[in-house]
């Protein structure tokens, strides 16, 4: 809903917003509050503009309409936002009433995470700039009431839609309307928007994975999006089930496919707006800002480093030569608030030709790391810092081939799981590692197809970006990759899986060591029991063959 609540420094003068107001509230009673946070708007030779970036330039005054906000991104995006880009009006997010809890519930919720704890110390009145707007991402024309709707196409003018399914397996019932139609419900908003400048939509570097080399441009899509969009609201879920094999074709699941599908929503219908298309690799935790390591999920290699470090993962199918395309959290949300300065700066000087939609390509080709370095340094720091949640020692490894992946998981994950379940069942108890690992081989096999092949990235366009910077933006907006020190980065990577997944404060540290070391003893005897039952059993089969080769007279 509109907030009553507006701030002067988005109007020339009272005179104005009072003028505004009346126009939305007809006969109401309205009452003007003066922001104590925002300063007035800058002029050309103003001091205030002489302090400000370019890219600060760019947001100061200007309202932001962010879906996706309540995800990993997004939550970085708003932090970053409200934190370092002084004069925002507001920020409009796209929240869904969830689990009882009303949009305003869970705004507050979200403002209670830990990675807002630096913006809650320096600006402790950031929220009366968020304005929550009910919706759901999954519902036609995402799920907005016409006033809430008339407010967006009145006062906003950057639009990011980071909102999406990223589950690989999601069924395509569901991921369709939240990554497909919810993308074309976004490009018909801005469409309507009064003063749009800059929109923004976020895709994945693997929306066309089929390619081996994927540039910075559009490919063609698997299947026409409006095709898609009625075909999945026309048919029953069980056959859309039977149908999605065929429609992924060369596809590996279900996010990929649907997110090819999206960028041709922005390549047919977004030719007329200031529009460009961010695609990031693999996200994981924050290098530096604005809490070093903090993450907030479990996707691909986080849950890899999260099981192997609990003692859970022993294997996995990788081939531990391929690149990771991994990048930090913190500098893939600074290069996506750089690309909507880019965009907008770009149709200007281009005289609003919009034609050529700008695509960047974020990916850590310029600074690449294998799979077996990334785990290498996941081991070392792992060890520096067991968790007092572990269940086994550190027993990890990629395994290229895949029967020796497969004999890894029977011998590792499933023969100890049995076990324990039937010792935990024989004591009256309810046995659960069997369906634990059910999930994490599960998890895997929608990784395998990642771990085991390679991609060739361009990023030229980034590079261009990159260059147009001003010293000040690049050290504010910081976003080269080519600076990471991914050593550096593993340590406080681990710390952060340890602290905000596992819930394992550091505090913890030296019950976890002594912890470890009994683990450590109890893996070493396992090894040798095993060891001795191995060549038992080989010295009992070859003596079986020499009796049934040499019998005795």
């Amino acid at each position: 809903m509109w907030s009553p609540l507006l701030h002067l420094s988005a109007y020339k003068s009272v005179k104005e917003m009072v003028e505004v107001l009346f126009d939305r509230i007809d006969g109401q009673e309205v009452t003007i509050v003066e922001s104590d946070c925002l300063p007035e708007s800058p002029t050309e030779n103003s001091p205030v503009n002489e302090k400000l970036t370019p890219i600060q330039e760019f947001y100061y005054g200007q309202s932001i309409f962010i879906t996706g906000g309540t995800g990993f991104m997004g939550k970085l995006l708003i932090e970053k936002i409200l934190r370092t880009c002084p004069g925002v009006a507001s920020i409009y997010l796209l929240v869904r009433p969830k689990k009882g809890k009303d949009v305003h519930q869970r705004t507050e919720e979200i403002f209670d995470d830990e990675v807002f704890s630096k913006l809650r110390d320096e600006q402790p009145k950031f929220r009366h700039q968020i304005v929550a707007i009910a919706g759901d991402c999954s519902q036609p024309n995402l799920g907005i009431s016409a006033q809430d709707r008339a407010t967006l196409i009145r006062e906003v003018s950057i639009v990011f839609h980071v909102a999406a399914t990223v589950r690989f397996d999601e069924k395509l019932k569901l991921a369709v309307p939240i990554n497909v139609r919810s993308t074309r419900d976004v490009v018909n908003l801005c469409k309507d928007i009064t003063n749009l400048k800059s929109f923004i939509h976020v895709s994945t570097a693997y929306a066309n994975c089929p390619q081996s080399v994927i540039e910075e441009k559009f490919y063609d899509p698997p299947i026409d999006s409006d095709k898609l969009i009625a075909l999945m609201e026309c048919i029953e879920d069980k056959l859309a089930e039977d149908m999605t094999p065929h429609l992924l074709g060369k596809w590996p699941n279900t996010y990929t496919f649907t997110k090819a599908v999206a960028e041709n929503v922005i390549r047919k219908q977004a030719t007329d707006l200031p529009a460009g298309i961010f695609r990031p690799a693999i996200v994981i935790s924050t290098y530096r800002e604005p809490t070093r390591g903090w993450i907030d999920n479990l996707y691909g290699p986080t849950g890899v480093a999260a099981g192997a470090g609990t003692g859970l993962l022993r294997s996995i199918h990788c081939d531990g030569s391929v690149h990771a395309n991994v990048v930090p959290a913190d500098l893939t949300v600074n290069a996506l608030i750089a690309c909507a300065w880019d965009v907008a700066n770009d149709q200007r000087l281009n005289n609003k030709s919009h034609n050529n939609i700008p695509i960047y390509n974020y990916v850590s080709t310029d600074n690449p790391i294998t799979y077996d370095e990334l785990k290498d340094m996941s081991t070392k720091y792992g060890l520096e810092i067991p968790s007092c949640r572990a269940v086994w020692y550190y027993s990890f490894r990629n395994n290229k081939h895949r029967m020796v992946h497969l004999f890894f998981v029977y011998f590792w994950h499933l023969l100890p799981a049995l076990l324990l379940d039937t010792a935990t069942l024989c004591i009256g108890r309810q046995p659960r590692l069997l369906k634990v690992y059910k999930k994490i081989h599960k998890f895997m096999d929608v990784l395998n197809y990642f771990s085991t092949q390679e991609w060739k990235f361009t990023n030229n366009r980034l590079h261009t970006l990159m260059a147009k910077l001003t010293s000040k933006d690049r050290e504010q907006f910081y976003c080269d990759i080519r600076d990471v020190d991914w050593n550096t980065y593993f340590e406080t990577y681990i710390r952060g899986i340890r602290v905000y997944l596992i819930k394992d404060p550091l505090d913890t540290l030296p019950q976890a060591r002594v912890k470890w070391q009994r683990l450590y003893w109890s893996h070493q005897v396992l090894k040798l029991i095993l060891t001795y039952v191995a060549l038992k059993f080989s010295w009992m089969i070859i003596s079986m063959m020499f009796d049934s080769f040499y019998p005795t007279v």
